[in-house]
């Protein structure tokens, strides 16, 4: 089995980062739980090196895909992701969503032909994850329709991931002597979820 871990835990915390807590509490629960797993990370530099996508990228990548040249380095991080068994994406929740890194990242993946085709009924995915795990944290309370959630479970939609769950750490800031008691909370369901998968 292969994870694919999205490290976008960017934060001026540094190693006290309370999104990287989540995706640390996760990652050790699954490999405890499988042990043959491969964990493959994409990591903070990788994502603060991405590009935006703008007419002449997209111009190369569509004619690199109309002749199937998937193997080009433009295809990479999207090869990546299709190939992967399961996927976890961690990302503080900012600004009622995410760093811009990670929509970035969501460029770059989201590759027709690779990831996702059209029929005419509409998109159908192609990637080979069962389950995508998006984990995120906040000093607000937890909101099930921040942007990360709903961009989230609809990418899982379009890229044919079945199962989307996610963990929402909120109301760090709100009363600092509980922020421990609700980042364990949170540790605790990513925990469960990783044993589940």
């Amino acid at each position: 089995m292969k994870l694919l871990f999205v490290d976008c835990c960017i934060s001026q915390r540094g190693a006290e980062s309370r999104t990287r807590a989540l995706a640390e509490a996760y990652l050790a629960a699954f490999c405890k739980a499988h042990p043959e797993a491969e964990v493959e990370t994409v990591s903070q530099e990788t994502l603060l090196a991405l590009r935006p996508m703008d007419a002449d990228a997209l111009n190369q990548r569509d004619a690199l895909a109309s002749v199937g040249a998937f193997d080009a380095p433009q295809f990479a991080l999207a090869c990546q992701f299709r190939a992967a068994d399961a996927v976890v994406v961690a990302a503080p929740y900012w600004d009622m969503s995410y760093p811009a890194a990670l929509k970035t990242y969501i460029e770059h993946i989201s590759a027709v032909g690779l990831t996702y085709h059209y029929e005419m009924d509409g998109c159908h995915g192609d990637c080979n994850a069962q389950r995508l795990v998006y984990l995120t944290s906040g000093g607000d309370f937890e909101h099930e329709d921040s942007v990360g959630v709903v961009h989230w479970r609809q990418l899982c939609g379009l890229f044919g991931i079945p199962r989307f769950d996610y963990v929402f750490a909120g109301g760090l800031d709100i009363d600092p002597v509980k922020t421990p008691e609700l980042l364990e909370a949170a540790c605790a369901v990513a925990r469960q979820l990783a044993e589940e998968a």
